[in-house]
C-alpha cells in the first residue's frame, strides 16, 4: 500500500478547533496570511479551502455573518459576484484548468458544511482529475502544497487589488 501525505492536515487533527465562525474574520489584516486569505474587499473576501477538492479551491465570502443569499443586500451580492467572476479569471490565468466548478451550499440537506456563513465555492476541474483515488478510495491528491498554492495565487490578488 502507498502512502499519501497532507501534511497539514494534523494541524486541524492536532490544534484547538476554533470556538467562533472560521470564516468570520477579524478587522486587521495580521492573520490573512495564516488563514490563506487572498484578498479584501469591501463586502467581501476571497479564501483557499484549506481543506479542498481540487488544487487552488477557494472560497468567496461575504464579511456578514449570514446563512443564506437571501439575507445578502444587493451590495454584498453584487460584490459576492464580481469577485466570483474575478477568482475564476485568476483560475484560469494561474492553473489553466479544464473547467471550474462553482457553487453555493445553502444548509445541511444541500451539503453545506459550515451552513452559518454563506461562502461561494469555485473548484478549478482538470479532465481525469478524480482518477480510481477519489472513487475507490474517497481520497483526493493534491499535487501542491497549500501554502505553495497560496504563493502562487497571491500575486495575481494583489494585482487585483492594486487595480481598484
Amino acid at each position: 500500500m502507498k502512502t499519501i501525505h497532507a501534511p497539514w492536515r494534523i494541524n486541524y487533527i492536532l490544534g484547538p478547533k476554533p470556538d467562533a465562525c472560521v470564516f468570520c474574520l477579524p478587522h486587521s489584516t495580521d492573520e490573512d496570511e495564516v488563514r490563506f486569505v487572498l484578498c479584501r474587499a469591501e463586502h467581501c473576501f476571497v479564501i483557499m479551502n484549506i481543506f479542498p477538492y481540487s488544487n487552488g479551491h477557494l472560497m468567496v465570502t461575504p464579511y456578514r455573518h449570514v446563512s443564506s443569499i437571501t439575507e445578502l443586500t444587493a451590495l454584498e451580492c453584487h460584490e459576492v459576484m464580481d469577485y466570483v467572476q474575478k477568482s475564476s479569471f485568476i483560475l484560469e490565468q494561474a492553473f489553466r484548468p479544464h473547467g471550474i466548478n462553482i457553487g453555493v451550499n445553502i444548509g445541511e440537506a444541500a451539503g453545506a458544511g459550515i451552513r452559518e456563513h454563506l461562502h461561494v465555492h469555485l473548484v478549478p476541474r482538470w479532465n481525469g482529475d478524480h482518477s480510481f483515488m477519489a472513487i475507490m478510495s474517497e481520497t483526493n491528491v493534491l499535487p501542491e502544497h497549500l501554502r505553495s498554492t497560496y504563493e502562487r495565487l497571491q500575486p495575481f490578488f494583489d494585482n487585483l487589488q492594486r487595480q481598484r
